[in-house]
Order: structure tokens, then sequence, then C-alpha cells
């Protein structure tokens, strides 16, 4: 009887397998049931039972066979299937808890040991992800995905030549890799190797994205022939375009009056809320401003260029590309005089917050607004919120603060009331570049993870003479950056 019960359950587990490979899932499904109510304790059948489960998009499920087919019988293909499972559940935890079988098991297993290794990096503990990466990485010293993972973390951390090495293993890995050049780029600007970050920086996707933009609106202009490579222009019109968020665009308009001494005229193409502020800025050279929502057919275009390129395409190196560090934007001084009757009348120090900018593609940098009324609490203070859309409504959380944010529907107006300010605390956002283009001072919170643009030195801000940055000291610790400025704002 257990002979032919025997035969039945591979009989039955044979057929599973054929339609499992056929993707005929709920068919292999009723067969390995079949198959457990005559053999409960198979433990190949729960752990098909759990890699057909994540195949159906059930991995909370897949989760439960498997861990009954490891209390069975344990096998190392099992905990391969059960990582990949907690993966999908997002249980990272999960994996974690196995850690010391793989250690002591299963210590030669790259697939066991890059899931240990992502778990821990994706639960915020670097320095045991990066114990498991290099294991990983020592039995498959190939592996694109963990080098790249180990650049990440190598970044996060500070280690910005460190994260170059492992992010030029990954570009020998993905030589015609965009994405790849991409990155690199960004660790060699991180480490302010900027000569050699330029030329990778042109494979990004938002330039890709720009030209594509602007080649459709000006399909007889805006060319992939005519696209300025840094030749000589002295007698010819060019046409620049913005590509990422304002405060990259306030950034990097910095290099506009040297591209204006290189061209007959300049034509700039901005975001709509940045045109009223670079009008009023006429010394950066800039003959034609044209907002994103003002599109003239009859343009003067000779060659064009992405506002983001143009330090590459310029030529300039060492610290030449910081130029312009003590302030190249001016508000509007009526409207300054306006704000500061309205607003700014006061003796005491006037102090403006902001707390969020665009979440669409990192929440790292948003603080916790009501942190802020530990500051607002100094003497002899009046605190100004210039939070605009999105996170405004959170200024009830705050004490005693005027919300001025309310009242800005452009960066004219952004500027001029800035101008009225002592300082400014905030996180990094817009706001931050355009009070470092003003030269007003600025304090920057900033996450744990820092974007390239800051560096590692952070004692001081190469980008801003006025702007002093304050780092998170844990992942997600913004109370310590308030204790930082905390200390610094006591008379």
């Amino acid at each position: 009887m257990q002979g032919l019960s025997k035969e039945n359950v591979n009989a039955l587990v044979k057929a599973g397998f054929e339609r499992h490979q056929k993707e005929e899932l709920d068919d292999a499904e009723n067969l390995y049931r079949e198959a457990l109510k005559l053999d409960i304790n198979n433990a190949e059948v729960y752990n098909l039972m759990g890699v057909l489960k994540l195949q159906k998009g059930e991995p909370e499920l897949a989760v439960d066979y498997i861990l009954k087919a490891i209390s069975i019988n344990p096998q190392e293909y099992f905990y391969e299937t059960l990582f990949q499972s907690y993966i999908r559940c997002g249980d990272y935890k999960g994996i974690i808890a196995n850690e010391q079988t793989v250690k002591t098991l299963y210590s030669d297993n790259f697939s066991l040991l890059f899931d240990l290794a992502l778990a821990f990096k994706t639960e915020k503990r670097n320095r045991e992800a990066l114990i498991y990466y290099e294991k990983a990485l020592h039995i498959n010293p190939m592996s694109y995905d963990g080098w790249s993972n180990v650049a990440n973390i190598y970044s996060m951390e500070g280690r910005a030549s460190d994260a170059v090495s492992a992010m030029e293993i990954c570009y020998n890995l993905k030589p015609k890799d965009d994405d790849t050049a991409f990155f690199l780029a960004k660790d060699y600007f991180k480490a302010k190797q900027y000569k050699k970050g330029f030329p990778l920086f042109e494979k990004r996707n938002s330039k890709k994205i720009a030209f594509i933009s602007q080649s459709k609106t000006l399909a007889d202009k805006v060319r992939e022939d005519n696209f300025w490579k840094g030749e000589n222009i002295k007698n010819k019109s060019i046409y620049v375009y913005y590509e990422a968020g304002y405060g990259d665009t306030i950034m990097y308009s910095r290099y506009l009056p040297m591209l204006a001494q290189k061209c007959r005229k300049l034509t700039f193409m901005c975001h709509k809320e940045l045109a009223p502020l670079f009008k009023i800025n006429k010394h950066l050279g800039i003959d034609e401003i044209v907002d994103s929502f003002i599109h003239n057919h009859e343009l003067d275009i000779d060659v064009h260029a992405s506002l983001l390129s143009l330090p590459y395409l310029l030529g300039l190196k060492g610290d030449d590309v910081f130029a312009n560090r003590e302030g190249y934007i001016v508000p509007d001084m009526d409207l300054t005089e306006e704000y500061h009757q309205k607003y700014f009348n006061t003796e005491k120090i006037k102090v403006g917050i902001k707390w969020r900018g665009n979440t669409t593609f990192d929440k790292d940098r948003v603080i916790p607004t009501e942190l802020f009324n530990q500051l607002i609490r100094t003497p002899n203070t009046q605190f100004y919120s210039f939070q605009t859309f999105e996170g405004a409504d959170e200024v009830t959380k705050l004490q005693n603060v005027i919300d001025i944010g309310k009242d800005l529907y452009d960066f004219s107006q952004t500027a001029a009331a800035l101008r009225n300010l002592d300082l400014v605390i905030c996180n990094d956002t817009s706001l931050a570049h355009l009070a470092g283009a003003m030269k007003i001072p600025c304090w920057v919170m900033l996450p744990y993870n820092v974007d390239w643009r800051w560096h590692t030195d952070l004692s001081k801000c190469d980008w801003y003479e006025s702007v002093k940055l304050f780092r998170q000291t844990a992942i997600g610790d913004w109370q310590s950056v308030f204790n930082q400025i905390g200390r610094e704002m006591k008379p």
C-alpha cells in the first residue's frame, strides 16, 4: 500500500511539474495538492507550491509553503526561494532572521549572500550590508548588481573615492549602458572629479527628454545636427533650455554670463515660474527669455544646448566649475521694499524656513514640520514659512510663524521676500539654491544620503559662499540636524 502511495505521489508530482513548466499554474496547483493529501510531509512539493504561489503573485502564501518545506527537510535552494518570496513581500526582516543559517551553512552561496546584503541595505543597516555584498562579490566578482549596490552604499557613507572605484567596475561591465555612465558621472561629481564626470553626464536621460520635448515643438530649429558641441559661436545665436527642477535651473544659470560672451545672441527657455526673475537679472546676458508655456516658431536659433550641459561645453575645469559663488541673482528692489513694509518691518532676527520640495522622486529630503518649533522658540527671532503648494498646509503645526508662502506664486516674488531675511533654514530644495544665488545666509538641512552636489566635505559649500550645510548623523535622524542648528542659533 505504501509503495502504491509513493508511486501515486511521484506520478502526481511529475504531472504537476509538467503543467508547471507549461505555466498551466492552476492545473499544476491542483496536482500538487493531490500529492500532498497522500504525503503531507513531502518537502519538495511544499517548495514547488511556494514557487508556484510566487509565480501567481501570492508571495505571502509562498512564504508559508516554503517555511513548511524547510521545517521538514531544509535545503539550500529552499532558502533561495524563501528569500525571493520575502523580497516580493517587502519583508526584509524575514531574510535577516536567517542570517545565522546563511553564515553557518551556506556561506558560499552568492544568491543568499546577495539577498541578505540587500535586506540589510533596505533596512538602512549599511555596515552589515557592505559585509555581505563583499562576501558575495568574492564569490562572483563580475556581478554588476553587487558592485552597483556597493557603490551606492559607499556614496551614502561619504566614501566618494571608493564609490567611484566600485562604479568604474560597473561601467567596465556595461560600457554601453547610459544609466551606468550617468551614475558613474554623479559619483565622479561627488568626489569633485568633474573633468571625468562631465562626458558621462551627457548620457543622462533628462537631457534626452528635454531634447525630444524641444524638437517636437521646434522641429525645424532644434535638431540633432545642431547640438552645440563647444565650437566657436561668436556670430551665432544659441537656444538654451532647462531640463530639470527649479533648483537645478537656478544653480546652473551661473554659467549663462560666460556663454553670453561667446555668442551673438542667447535665448533661454526656463520654467514659467522662473521667467519673471530671469527677466529682472539682465546682467546674466540673456537676450530673450521664453517660458515653458510660450512656443515661438520664429525664434532665432543656430545651435542649441541643455542648461545642465553648459559647464562641460564651456570647458570648465577645477574651481571654475563653481563660478559666481558670491551671488549672481538679484531681486526687484521695489517689490523687496513692498514685502518689507507688509511682512518684515521688525527689529527681530528674520528667519525663513521650508521643509519640503518635490516629493515625486525623493522623500528623504522631507523634514517633519513640527521639529521647527524648537528653533522658533529662539529669543528675538521671527520665523516665516516659505513653504508653497505641497506641504504648505502643515504650517498649522508651527507656533508664531508668519505664512508668506501663500502669497508667493513665482520666483521673482520669492526673491524679493528673501532679500528681507537675515537667515534661511530649509531642506535641500530650490529655496536653498535661490538664497545661495542671492548670497543670503542659508543653512541647508541634508539627509544622511547627501546629493552629489554637496560633495563630502560638509564644512563648506562649494557652490554658494553664503550656504552652510548640516547633515543627518544617522539615516532618517532629523533631530540630530535640529540639535546642530539649535547650537548654532544660541546667542
